[in-house]
């Protein structure tokens, strides 16, 4: 068994209604920034080992929420039956009690008592997308994206400044560069890094994880030559002169360098993890649900959430979904649907179909714009029929990646098809992931099966104004992360990061949806699909519990369930709605206990 401790979860019924480039940069055709794959076979091939995480670990006493009343507060319980509150009593890391105050019942002589003098309280976000081995091993290099750094420039000299506090002959090391969203070249070169410093080795991540970038002194390093031949499926790309410019495309060229860095390979992957989960209460977080397990390190991965739940030092709930490439392995454990407990969790079955929409690898009816192209299918429809419903047969809720139309249209008929079977996988919770080109027959289709979308909101936000002018169209384009109109056919849809790709961020996330702006533009994508503030913020807390099989424990702010909750400086409702990603997260708690505060 998994875990020493496990509990069935019954499929339940249902529990409420519901810049890019604005000077004109090519799209890199290796680009497919969901799912990390590509930096997964880099870290595979480069010896980055998932090493006894029980034996490394740290661990403490087992967890004892003291008991605490909250009182004075605006509570957005997310629970119909009583959506607003003043007050709440936390027993055992449970909600004993919630209501006005006027009507508190006698609360223990011992309880801690917070008057949190009308600060908005809601249940703690959840984030039902995420990639935790990968972000944990990435959050230990320095983040020089478009959102810290708009120029190439700015990024660099940030780069050069970090070397200089770096003893000489030690790796730099960076990550979410992405040429697309950065004023500045259209590539990351040897050249390039090198006046950043030749005294270290430089390896720079592509925000879609799928390229990276180094210097002259990384290359040396890993005896890379002009007679160096590319790996199998990728590429070591080189000048007009023979000589490799910096930059490797894929898997196995990212491995090549990547191997000769000590500091990547003997990091302590576990407690990586566990700085995630913090930065993650820091920005209201209090649940995760990694969606590719075993992309990294196969089933071993297990393991190291084995290690993390005894820890006792978790600050955030865990769930994930298994990766369906690994199928033939995870087939040889006894790991099941519902296996784990409260704290770490499996509750999904991961399937890739296609690849991404910005790097033109989305499965596509008809050609990108200004291309012949029309992406990948990463599974054949045949294929993805039997998996859904080998899958579905065992209990599984499948969450299938669909970003193209076609993909989507795939995804759709296999989900029917087990639905004629008798296998219901509405009932199972399936779910499309990032679901980002949907037509209106789509959305009749996923109502009809029960089917729910998770948006990557940030495709509006950060890439919208590519979609636009140079992958989609504007006709297309509108038609991307269709919220409102999922919402009036009584879907219930959620919205993530899919972090390391977009940061996780969930009132920016909200925001994105109820604005629908573009950075860099001051033009709003479908301004039609705008959704309300009530129906985003449902979407980050009671529906993506619902999405993760965890709405019986979380989610909304109740008798019984667990006090996981988020204390928000401003009402998201009362804002300007721009203006929602400003708000502060004053406090997280998690099973009664607060685990970050400012």
């Amino acid at each position: 068994m998994f875990f020493d401790s496990s509990e069935s979860i019954s499929g339940g019924s249902r529990t409420s209604t519901e810049a890019f480039v604005p000077h004109g940069h090519s799209l890199d055709p290796f680009a497919c920034p969901c799912c990390a794959n590509a930096l997964s076979e880099s870290l595979r091939l480069a010896g980055v080992d998932l090493r006894d995480h029980a034996a490394e670990l740290r661990s403490a006493p087992p967890k004892v929420a003291e008991a605490s009343f909250i009182t004075n507060a605006k509570i957005m319980t997310m629970d119909e039956s009583c959506p607003n509150a003043d007050s709440l009593w936390i027993q055992d890391g449970r909600i004993a009690w919630i209501g006005w105050s006027r009507d508190k019942p006698e609360i223990a002589a011992d309880a801690r008592v917070f008057d949190f003098q009308g600060r908005t309280v809601l249940p703690g976000f959840i984030e039902p997308h995420m990639h935790l081995p990968p972000l944990a091993l990435l959050d230990s290099f320095e983040n020089i994206g478009p959102f810290r750094f708009p120029s190439i420039d700015q990024a660099l000299s940030h780069l050069k400044e970090t070397a200089r506090e770096v003893p000489v002959g030690e790796w730099v090391l960076g990550r979410q560069f992405d040429p697309s969203l950065q004023d500045g070249p259209d590539v990351l070169t040897r050249v390039m890094l090198d006046r950043v410093t030749t005294e270290h080795p430089v390896l720079v991540y592509n925000a879609s994880l799928h390229l990276a970038y180094c210097n002259s002194r990384a290359l040396e390093v890993a005896g890379i030559t002009a007679e160096t031949v590319s790996p199998p499926a990728s590429e070591i790309v080189k000048g007009e002169d023979g000589e490799p410019n910096g930059v490797l495309k894929a898997g196995p060229a990212m491995a090549m360098v990547a191997r000769h860095n000590p500091g990547m390979r003997n990091q302590n992957l576990a407690e990586s993890c566990l700085e995630v989960f913090k930065r993650a209460n820091r920005v209201g977080i209090t649940t995760l649900c990694d969606q590719g397990t075993g992309l990294f390190q196969g089933p071993r991965e297990l393991d190291l959430y084995q290690a993390l739940r005894k820890s006792n030092r978790m600050t955030a709930r865990f769930r994930f979904s298994l990766g369906h490439t690994l199928a033939a392995e995870w087939d040889k454990t006894d790991i099941a649907w519902g296996q784990g407990d409260e704290w770490v969790r499996a509750t999904g079955w991961k399937i890739v179909s296609d690849g991404s929409n910005q790097g033109r690898t989305g499965l596509q009816r008809q050609p990108f714009l200004h291309s012949s192209e029309q992406g990948i299918a990463y599974i054949q429809p045949d294929e993805l029929d039997k998996a859904v419903e080998e899958r579905l047969r065992q209990g599984w809720a499948v969450c299938i990646h669909a970003n193209g139309d076609a993909a989507i249209d795939h995804a759709l008929a296999a989900y029917a098809r087990a639905a004629s079977l008798g296998l219901d996988p509405g009932g199972r919770r399936s779910r499309i992931e990032h679901c980002s080109i949907l037509h209106d027959e789509h959305i009749k289709k996923m109502a009809e099966l029960g089917i729910s979308p998770s948006f990557l909101i940030g495709h509006v936000y950060y890439w919208g104004k590519a979609f636009v002018d140079d992958i989609f169209g504007a006709e297309k384009s509108a038609k991307l992360d269709r919220t409102a109109s999922c919402e009036a056919a009584g879907i219930r849809w959620t919205l993530h990061s899919d972090d390391p790709v977009t940061e996780m961020g969930p009132l920016r996330c909200i925001e994105n949806a109820v604005t629908r702006s573009m950075w860099k533009s001051e033009e709003l994508l479908s301004a039609e699909e705008c959704i309300s503030v009530d129906a985003a913020l449902r979407a980050a807390t009671l529906d993506a519990a619902w999405q993760c099989h965890s709405d019986h424990e979380i989610g909304s702010l109740e008798s019984g369930k667990y006090a996981d909750l988020v204390v928000l400086g401003s009402d998201p409702r009362e804002v300007e709605p721009r203006k929602i990603h400003e708000i502060e997260v004053l406090e997280t708690w998690v099973h009664g206990e607060r685990v970050y505060g400012v």
